[in-house]
């Protein structure tokens, strides 16, 4: 009994401290996790980022293959795997005929540039004349002391990992097709609930089937973008007409700022290119306006509400992945935030950063509650995993 009066409960205020110091704890790992994962994403980025965006082109094609390999011609069907090769292949050549003319029009670019020079630091400098003349000397002076020699290798060094990039997204993009076969077993296995396999499969396919949309939409609106702004330095007679058209295609598919960007950069190549201001103006205004309507109204349209994003958490994940991965992660920002945004709608402890990242505060709708049985074989499984991706 003398033991048992000894043993007194812990103090209240003992385990406050004890709560606290786990918090502490926690926060603390938490904040070194985040830091190691930074580091690897920094240190890693080259074969991160060949491998994000192969996973992108893979599920692009994979919904397409899916169809593909159950059309008949009459008694024949395609297989899957002649399909996969295919896809493959059409990948390949897109890829590498792609690299091929950015590497091109960066060449031409490069080697003209220098020619340019002087005209370019002038239209600079004539920019700021309004100011005064010390003010437009001065800025002469500013410009002609930045290195443009070594500006121009750093890009020339850049182009020629492009090439390497491409290659290495290939293989990635090979050996997915490969995996893709075994997925939803490997799902099944790693989950060991078939009900929770179905789960995660309706949050990929819904993080597949808006990343597409927006990819698709986006893809088409920057082409014909592209295609405009081409059309239009062409109609003035204006040299690299075919590298602008390439440029704001590319950067049109950094939201918010990528179009302003373009339109800034083929403004600034017409105003070096013609001596009358009026002109480029004229080319400010039109570029302006072609990126406003396809922009800004077509591209709404289209979109619908595939993302409801904020445009404030946007702009976050730019500078994030901007900072991180430079300028191929200010591409993936949008898609990383969508996958983001529906995975941690489906985690009601994280559920609050997916409604901060929605845009009207409506995250990704809950798995269906009215899923189907669990299947009795593979058949089964494939119409329940169709049913769970058609329920929303």
């Amino acid at each position: 009994m003398a033991q048992d009066k000894d043993i007194t409960p812990l103090n209240p205020v003992a385990r406050l401290s004890f709560t606290e110091k786990f918090r502490l704890q926690t926060w603390l790992m938490g904040i070194i996790a985040f830091a190691v994962m930074l580091f690897l994403l920094v240190q890693a980025k080259f074969i991160l980022i060949a491998l994000a965006i192969a996973i992108i082109l893979f599920s692009l094609t994979s919904d397409a293959i899916n169809s593909i390999s159950q059309l008949r011609i009459g008694r024949f069907r395609i297989a899957n795997w002649l399909a996969s090769i295919v896809a493959v292949i059409l990948i390949a050549s897109g890829l590498l005929t792609l690299a091929g003319l950015v590497i091109s029009q960066i060449n031409t670019v490069l080697t003209t540039t220098l020619s340019y020079t002087d005209d370019a630091q002038r239209a600079i400098a004539q920019m700021f004349a309004w100011m005064g003349e010390d003010v437009e000397a001065s800025v002469l002076t500013t410009v002609r002391s930045i290195e443009i020699s070594g500006y121009l290798r750093s890009a020339a060094g850049q182009a020629g990992t492009i090439l390497s990039q491409v290659v290495l997204i290939i293989l990635f993009v090979g050996f997915l097709f490969l995996e893709r076969v075994w997925f939803h077993t490997k799902l099944e296995n790693l989950m060991d609930d078939p009900a929770q396999a179905r789960r995660v499969s309706y949050i990929i396919s819904s993080i597949i089937r808006r990343v597409n949309h927006y990819l698709l939409v986006k893809g088409l609106i920057s082409s014909v973008t592209g295609v405009a702004i081409f059309l239009l330095l062409s109609v003035f007679n204006l040299q690299f007409a075919v590298a602008m058209g390439l440029l704001t295609f590319v950067l049109n598919f950094i939201p918010s700022v990528g179009s302003i960007i373009a339109t800034l950069i083929v403004t600034l190549v017409a105003y070096i290119q013609v001596p009358e201001p009026q002109t480029a103006v004229l080319i400010f205004v039109l570029a302006g306006m072609i990126q406003f309507i396809l922009g800004n109204v077509i591209d709404p349209m289209l979109m619908g509400r595939t993302l409801r994003l904020s445009a404030f958490g946007i702009i976050i994940s730019l500078a994030f992945w901007g900072a991180v991965w430079g300028i191929p992660g200010m591409f993936l920002a949008v898609p990383f935030m969508v996958a983001v945004m529906i995975v941690c709608s489906h985690i009601p402890a994280a559920r609050p950063v997916a409604v901060l990242l929605s845009r009207e505060g409506l995250p990704e709708e809950e798995f269906p509650l009215a899923a189907p049985a669990v299947p009795q074989d593979d058949s089964d499984a494939e119409r329940a995993y169709q049913h769970a991706v058609g329920a929303e």
